[in-house]
């Protein structure tokens, strides 16, 4: 399997010292199990405590214990110890993939039908918790008279100036949109022509902004230091809220899916199968979405249903009408991460 050579590992003694202060112990005061979730922290943690693991305690007395950042070289260090005290991670589905048991642990728990979910999401190491789009979208304020409204204008730099905000990262949505701005049809966009890709970013490299961090998307922009951002579901969500005049172009964008992963070696594996199951469940899933603006993962919730708010069906990308929408090869990326991130690094610095 590829090794992520951009990631680096940490100290063993300084984790295990680290998840022990905060909790490691999987026995409560009343003899209740413990699984210990670490996830991004901030509120999309608090989100995931309201909405998914508060419920499970009701139902089985399972409590939780809270950590943050999830690093997959945090997982890899536990591991490679024979100490593995996370049993769920909220982190990309693209290591759990790429390390599908070796870091991760293979999930069998037949409560986990990979039917439930629609196709292209799943894997033998991950099922979706959730969907959420990477989503372009520009600032009204800057743009009063003519108004984006395709994919090409976000590659335009002639029509409509500006600095563009993009994640520092490959998958983040922005080669898939090059390529059908180059005109690629979305359903022939993959396998990624990746040269093609940044060749028709490079037209408009002296405008983008590579964003370190999701909230460094959202201050930017915020504070109008660009005029468009490609960006994912909540963040979007969350910048409109704070004051950006954001407003969405539904013409294309790529679809993705979180995931809670389990590292390998987990003492408690079935129990966090069983969460995971839980975690995907109507109601459960209901109850997360409405607090995050994305969308349920298993194909029978009715996105519909959702008492969204305005500002969450603004930028929801599965509701009706909503463009041309691909979903995110996994199977491509697990396969060619390491060698995109490469490439990637070197073309920002050539």
């Amino acid at each position: 399997m590829k090794t992520f050579r951009f990631l680096t590992l940490v100290a063993v003694s300084s984790l295990l010292l680290t998840a022990c202060g905060a909790g490691g112990d999987t026995g409560g005061p009343t003899g209740e199990e413990k699984l210990t979730w670490a996830s991004t922290g901030g509120q999309f943690q608090e989100d995931e405590k309201k909405a998914l693991q508060e419920p499970f305690t009701t139902k089985t007395g399972t409590e939780f214990v809270n950590i943050s950042p999830a690093e997959i070289a945090q997982v890899r260090t536990m591991v490679k110890a024979g100490k593995t005290i996370w049993d769920l991670a909220n982190m990309s589905w693209i290591y759990a993939g790429a390390y599908c048991g070796e870091l991760f642990e293979k999930l069998d728990d037949p409560a986990l039908d990979r039917a439930k979910f629609p196709p292209g999401t799943t894997g033998d190491c991950f099922v979706p918790t959730y969907r959420y789009a990477n989503i372009f979208s520009y600032n009204a304020d800057l743009y009063p008279n003519e108004k984006p409204t395709r994919i090409e204008d976000f590659f335009d730099v002639k029509r409509f100036p500006g600095k563009r905000i993009v994640y520092d990262y490959p998958k983040a949505g922005l080669l898939e949109s090059a390529l059908v701005a180059d005109g690629v049809p979305p359903e022939k966009v993959y396998p990624l022509d990746l040269e093609r890709a940044l060749k028709k970013i490079d037209t408009i490299k002296s405008s983008l902004v590579f964003a370190p961090s999701y909230g460094a998307i959202q201050q930017m922009l915020v504070d109008k230091q660009a005029s468009m951002v490609l960006t994912v579901t909540a963040r979007s969500i969350v910048s409109s809220q704070s004051g950006a005049n954001l407003v969405p172009v539904w013409d294309f964008n790529t679809t993705d899916i979180g995931a809670l992963v389990i590292p390998k070696g987990t003492p408690h594996k079935q129990l966090a199968q069983q969460m995971l199951a839980f975690v995907t469940e109507p109601a459960q899933a209901t109850a997360y979405a409405k607090l995050t603006g994305t969308a349920p993962a298993r194909s029978e919730v009715d996105i519909a249903s959702i008492p969204y708010t305005e500002k969450q069906k603004e930028f929801n990308a599965f509701l009706p009408d909503r463009g041309r929408l691909i979903e995110q090869d996994k199977q491509w990326w697990i396969e060619n991460t390491d060698a995109v991130t490469k490439r990637w690094t070197a073309w920002k610095v050539g």
